[in-house]
């Protein structure tokens, strides 16, 4: 069931040029997004073009309210810009033709420029280097009586609902195979946030590379393979950790969708509701982590033994570093 997918970022206005770079592809590599593919670059647009530079977008528009209203503020802490990303489900992208990609964008600004005013939108550029096509729309939250106020723009929790089912509305009018989700506001869910899918997904290839290094040991290789083994774990092992941890502020939401797991078994039409809602990928994180789980218990005891304490070794040496 493809689902149509709008998020909102609220920005205080430091992260304008680190944005920038992002946005508009200034950086040489993205380490921190191993799913940038440069040599796809050229095939990324703009349907709405920044003439100047992020944060000077950001100002101008804010100074000319300031001007029109006197009564337009800026605290330390207003959001003085939204990052908004629209997409859908991989599989509806894939499958539409590149014109249709193309107007699946156009007309998701087109609700945008309504909706918060096409004079706050400074930026909009799809991504078609990256796994998921994707557009980042960046707008300055002015209202229409020129006061920086992102929660009359964009509203509170309750507001996000309404807006997630105009939006459906609006897409669906041209592509009306678009389910509606259920919103995070209504399920009381966390958000998780991509980077750690993608962590997650790094993790599981490496953890396939290892089992298959182990497969290759034999009587004749034992002792070198079992050195480069003892290499690739000791760079894979805390990073599980690492992982494990990171997912815990979301413990609420992962126990939810264990219960929705557990439902594949029982109940198959309330698994496909709660997948709607849920949405599906949200299952690989428990499922992969249960993975390298079962992995870890798989690896030779020796040998993770010594994993083991050099991790934990390394462990106390950082803590003894920090206490100093």
């Amino acid at each position: 069931m493809p689902y149509a997918i709008m998020r909102f970022a609220k920005r205080k206005g430091g992260p304008a040029g680190a944005l920038e770079k992002h946005h508009e592809r200034k950086k040489e590599q993205y380490a921190s997004n191993p799913d940038v593919d440069r040599s796809r670059s050229y095939l990324n647009y703009h349907l709405i073009e920044p003439q100047m530079k992020y944060y000077v977008e950001i100002q101008s528009r804010i100074e000319q309210a300031q001007q029109e209203n006197p009564k337009c503020k800026v605290r330390k802490d207003s959001v003085k810009f939204i990052d908004t990303i629209i997409t859908a489900s991989p599989e509806f992208l894939a499958e539409l033709p590149e014109d249709r990609v193309r107007f699946y964008f156009a007309h998701a600004l087109e609700f945008l420029k309504r909706e918060v005013g096409e004079e706050n939108i400074f930026s909009a550029v799809v991504h078609m280097d990256e796994h998921n096509p994707h557009m980042h729309v960046c707008l300055v939250p002015l209202t229409p009586d020129k006061r920086l106020s992102a929660k009359e723009v964009i509203g509170n929790r309750d507001r996000l609902v309404e807006w997630q089912d105009k939006f459906h509305d609006h897409m669906a009018s041209e592509f009306p195979q678009l389910e509606r989700g259920q919103a995070a506001a209504v399920t009381k869910r966390k958000h998780i946030p991509t980077w750690l899918y993608k962590q997650s997904h790094r993790l599981t290839d490496e953890m396939v590379r290892i089992k298959k290094e182990i497969k290759k040991i034999g009587p004749l290789n034992a002792g070198k393979q079992r050195e480069k083994i003892f290499g690739l774990l000791l760079k894979w092992y805390p990073q599980v950790n690492a992982f494990e941890a990171k997912l815990k502020p979301y413990d609420e939401q992962l126990l939810i969708l264990e219960d929705a797991a557990a439902g594949l078994r029982y109940d198959a039409q309330q698994a496909q509701r709660q997948a709607a809602a849920d949405r599906r990928e949200n299952l690989e994180l428990i499922q992969e982590l249960q993975q390298y789980q079962s992995f870890v218990e798989s690896i030779p005891a020796d040998l993770f033994r010594e994993v083991q304490e050099r991790y934990e070794m390394e462990q106390q040496e950082q803590g003894q570093h920090f206490s100093v």
